[in-house]
């Protein structure tokens, strides 16, 4: 599934989930899917100063329809796998 849609994946945002992501920084256009239980997503942030992974986070919290500020980066700082935990 594809979305831009807020709250898409409503209904897996269960506190403590644990959400694998593959991440894509400098992307042309932003996008969002969910194969195989891990989120693959694009963004345009470029993958300096941290400003990909804010990107990813923020584009997995409008996806999860939830408040970034419930995202938690577990793993994957600096690599393309990461994991977020919603809190």
């Amino acid at each position: 599934m594809t979305t831009t849609t807020k709250g898409a994946f409503a209904e897996m945002a269960v506190p403590g989930a644990a959400f694998a992501v593959r991440a894509t920084p400098g992307a042309r256009k932003p996008l969002i899917r969910l194969e195989e239980g891990i989120f693959r997503i694009a963004v345009t942030a470029p993958p300096e100063d941290g400003r990909a992974n804010a990107a990813v986070a923020e584009s997995l919290a409008h996806a999860l329809g939830v408040a970034k500020s419930r995202l938690t980066l577990v793993r994957g700082a600096s690599a393309r796998d990461k994991t977020f935990r919603l809190e």
